[in-house]
């Protein structure tokens, strides 16, 4: 599904200053919605916004740091004051770490990665879950990753906070299995032309992977209010 009317959607994306946030909150903004965009980087956040407004689509720019002490449930509080409802929450800020041995890890790694990765998620969820269940057919979208399953050597932070996002999205999707009205899903987004991609395989040539946009034809049937998939892990083949 690409041909897909937002229009007077409201949409929430974390980590959109750069790779998957910020196509997916460009194609958003395309189809109509109004994207609140999240991310610590501010340039990267102008730039998208500036995008945004080239192709007649509307942002809100909020710049914050995932683990900030009350930055999210602030968020999520002015969200409900000033629209009363969010109808798309894309969660997709992540943190890789040091592909390091998990003996080697040190606290304040595995505490950022498990911090931007797992507890940022949980903590929008009960930010956000408020301002979904406000909308007529809120949708909510975790970024994750196949590395939760494959759990290779020397990704130990990484594959650990993506298995417990797993785990914390499917345990709250069957929170809703009854009312029907929210639907929340996982995406392996597969091998993609991002930073982190960069910073993992420093050897691949990032012009031989596909470009994060191709993703939006997958995402845009689970933030579509038609969507009826709950709980899932959607995988791109790529």
């Amino acid at each position: 599904m690409t041909d897909i009317d937002l229009n007077g959607r409201l949409a929430l994306v974390s980590g959109a200053s750069r790779g998957i946030g910020y196509a997916m909150a460009l194609e958003l903004a395309k189809a109509g919605a109004h994207v609140i965009a999240t991310a610590r980087t501010q340039g990267g956040l102008e730039e998208l916004d500036d995008k945004i407004k080239a192709a007649g689509g509307t942002a809100t720019l909020v710049p914050m740091d995932l683990l900030s002490e009350d930055g999210i449930e602030q968020l999520g509080q002015i969200v409900m004051d000033r629209w009363g409802k969010l109808d798309i929450l894309l969660a997709n800020a992540g943190a890789l770490g040091e592909l390091t041995p998990a003996a080697q890890v040190k606290a304040k790694q595995w505490q950022t990665v498990v911090g931007v990765n797992l507890i940022a998620p949980a903590r929008m969820i009960r930010a956000f879950e408020p301002a979904l269940l406000a909308s007529d057919a809120g949708r909510a979208v975790f970024i994750s990753s196949g590395a939760a399953e494959s759990r290779r050597a020397f990704w130990a932070p990484y594959a650990a906070s993506k298995a417990g996002l797993d785990a914390l999205v499917q345990s709250w999707a069957k929170e809703h299995e009854t009312e029907g009205k929210l639907k929340a899903n996982i995406v392996y987004p597969g091998v993609m032309r991002t930073i982190m991609r960069a910073k993992a395989f420093p050897g691949e040539d990032p012009k031989s992977l596909p470009h994060p946009s191709v993703l939006w034809p997958m995402i845009s049937e689970l933030v579509s209010p038609a969507c009826t998939r709950h709980g899932e892990i959607v995988k791109y083949e790529n």
